[in-house]
């Protein structure tokens, strides 16, 4: 047997993670960051630097401009969307009763579907003509294919589909704040809203920081439902970031272009989660 020493011990636990964190992370991300200051072939070869050509060439594209717009006014929407759902499904769980999995299960079943399901799901219910939603609202939208709509059809698919989970841990939050705290309020003769925003959001506020940081990375890369739905269409109003960058590596091939888009978009949620943190200073509460 070999004579390990504890200090040297728990670093080797980390190796595996580490192997991974660099084949899977740090290296695309360096090589990324340096396709974009680097002229690329269809292979993957870095033929010259550029140094900013390709990133004055991507701001001198108005659709670059418009998919920009459309990333920031996604996000803004589905955060704050979830985040408000989320918390209010997970209130009204909070509760342990006898009957409670039944709607749990219900709250928590589109984690089940796929997004390229749930895309197509939508695509079904927003139909203009035969759609469930135009139907029993009375309405005559066409969800995917009028500019003025598309992008908020885009954005139902997203808070469909990011709901379930953040419930999930709002739910394990509510249920893990002491008794103590809930009694106290109780005895105080706190309402309900005064229990709510002086005990449960402070005493939840670690788990609401998550949760906004995962929103805000994983909707400034939605890319799937526009790739399925709407293919960036009508008039570029459903093309977003993420979805510019498959279409200039994927189908064009111009990697660099591509590269280009990704540090642009990992520079804007970046700076987002950032400032969530910056936040965390002075908003979050630790137990």
């Amino acid at each position: 047997m070999f004579n390990i020493s504890k200090k040297v011990k728990p670093y080797l636990f980390l190796l595996p993670i580490l192997f991974f964190a660099f084949s899977f992370s740090y290296y695309p991300f360096a090589r990324t960051f340096l396709y974009s200051f680097s002229r690329v072939n269809f292979r993957g070869d870095i033929m010259e630097f550029t140094g900013l050509r390709n990133f004055e060439r991507l701001f001198s594209d108005p659709i670059f401009f418009t998919a920009l717009g459309n990333t920031l006014r996604l996000t803004a929407f589905v955060v704050p969307l979830i985040l408000g759902i989320s918390y209010a499904l997970a209130l009204l769980a909070e509760k342990k009763r006898r009957a409670g999995f039944i709607y749990e299960t219900m709250f928590i079943i589109p984690m089940a579907v796929s997004m390229a399901a749930a895309s197509q799901i939508f695509r079904m219910l927003l139909e203009p003509n035969m759609g469930i939603l135009n139907h029993w609202l009375g309405l005559d939208i066409g969800w995917f294919t009028d500019p003025a709509y598309a992008l908020w059809g885009i954005i139902m698919v997203c808070v469909w589909i990011g709901v379930p989970f953040d419930f999930l841990l709002f739910l394990s939050a509510l249920r893990n704040i002491p008794t103590q705290l809930i009694e106290a309020s109780d005895l105080d003769g706190a309402g309900f809203f005064r229990k709510l925003f002086q005990v449960k959001v402070p005493m939840t506020t670690p788990t609401i920081l998550f949760v906004i940081c995962t929103n805000v990375v994983l909707a400034m890369m939605t890319a799937a439902p526009v790739m399925i739905i709407t293919g960036g269409q009508p008039a570029h109003s459903t093309t977003t970031l993420v979805f510019m960058m498959y279409i200039a590596g994927y189908q064009s091939s111009n990697y660099s272009l591509a590269a280009a888009y990704s540090m642009i978009t990992f520079i804007l949620t970046f700076g987002l989660v950032v400032m969530a943190f910056v936040l965390e200073k002075k908003r979050v509460h630790y137990q």
